[in-house]
């Protein structure tokens, strides 16, 4: 038996990778108010602020490919003509 710990891959999530993706735009496009505000509060107001957009935003999970069931029609059905008279 081994006693080492093998590494565990973290997988991303895209809402994560969305709210990264939310925070560089706004930190680019917000960097007058950089200035004003100072390093530690514009920091936590984009934080608040890209969590609130994202929030809205549903990413729907990757549909799994449907096979749909084929019906065989048989070439060998009776026609059933009813009895004139009766």
């Amino acid at each position: 038996m081994s006693t080492k710990k093998k590494a565990v891959k973290k997988t991303i999530k895209a809402s994560e990778n969305t709210l990264k993706a939310v925070t560089e735009q706004l930190n680019t496009s917000l960097t007058s108010l950089k200035v004003e505000l100072g390093e530690k509060k514009f920091k936590k107001r984009i934080k608040k602020v890209a969590k609130k957009l994202v929030a809205g935003i549903k990413i729907p999970p990757a549909k799994k490919a449907v096979i749909k069931a084929v019906k065989i029609k048989s070439t060998n059905k009776k026609t059933i003509n009813p009895k004139p008279g009766k």
